[in-house]
């Protein structure tokens, strides 16, 4: 069978703050988003292009259509292109542009990959990265990933990135109740709706929101423990204000100062 996709190796480095060393032979080249090259060796070159190379032969029209369909989901219209134009085998990094882990997908084994729109990191040049539309009105509303997902095509290795501790859970028929936002990429193969959580008692005073993710089948799903849309909140919460002014970590002494100002 020929492969479609680039041959690329790589290694995950660090434990919270991760980043992924993509290893590329002479000619290989890895797809990008815009800004997430931490560093790259000698001989290796980018270029920026409107779409992510999967066609060889598409046409600008088509290129256009493509970057159309990224900006829906958030995401550059440009895609960038690393390629090893050296003599010998040379890397290239690639960090999140939050804290959390890289989830490395082999789409030889898993085939296509849907994931939340702001998750995917790099991959393999010869795979699609294009859009999927959440069939179900309700599910677009309150699964927490809105109506659309970046869907994965290849069948070489993708790069996806998420918040806190990352569980990989393999389902041969069961079914999982996952919170709406900890969810980060899933096989097509599994049915994805959500469903109310709990009684009425449950969903107003239990914390765990209104709405909780039903995944059903037999497929792979990838959670994540902290979604970044958590961590925000929770900073945003806690953080000082006074009246516009950034008090940063003297917000105690802010505290103090305000108590003599009010006298």
């Amino acid at each position: 069978m020929i492969r479609k996709c680039h041959e690329v190796d790589y290694t995950i480095l660090g434990n919270d703050m991760q980043l992924v060393e993509v290893e590329l032979d002479p000619g290989e080249t890895v797809v990008a988003e815009a800004g997430v090259m931490n560093y790259m060796e000698d001989g290796i070159e980018f270029e920026t292009h409107l779409g992510d190379g999967s066609a060889a032969d598409e046409g600008m029209l088509s290129k256009l259509f493509s970057a159309g369909k990224r900006m829906i989901t958030g995401e550059s219209l440009f895609m960038t292109h690393f390629t090893n134009r050296g003599t010998k085998k040379a890397v290239v990094a690639f960090a999140a542009p939050f804290p959390g882990k890289i989830i490395a997908i082999d789409q030889s084994k898993t085939g296509e990959v849907l994931c939340q729109k702001d998750s995917f990191l790099a991959a393999a040049l010869g795979t699609n990265i294009g859009i999927a539309f959440q069939k179900r009105l309700g599910t677009g509303f309150f699964g927490g990933e809105g109506f659309v997902l970046q869907r994965l095509v290849g069948d070489g290795m993708a790069f996806v990135h998420a918040g806190g501790t990352i569980v990989e859970k393999k389902l041969n028929g069961e079914k999982l109740r996952v919170d709406t936002g900890c969810i980060v990429a899933f096989t097509p193969s599994l049915d994805y709706k959500i469903e109310r959580a709990g009684g009425l008692k449950s969903m107003i005073f239990g914390g765990e929101g209104i709405f909780l993710a039903s995944l059903q089948g037999t497929g792979t799903v990838w959670l994540q423990s902290l979604p970044f849309s958590r961590l925000a909140d929770r900073v945003i919460e806690h953080a000082p204000h006074m009246g516009g002014k950034d008090q940063g970590e003297g917000s105690v002494l802010g505290g103090t100062s305000r108590l003599f100002e009010s006298r």
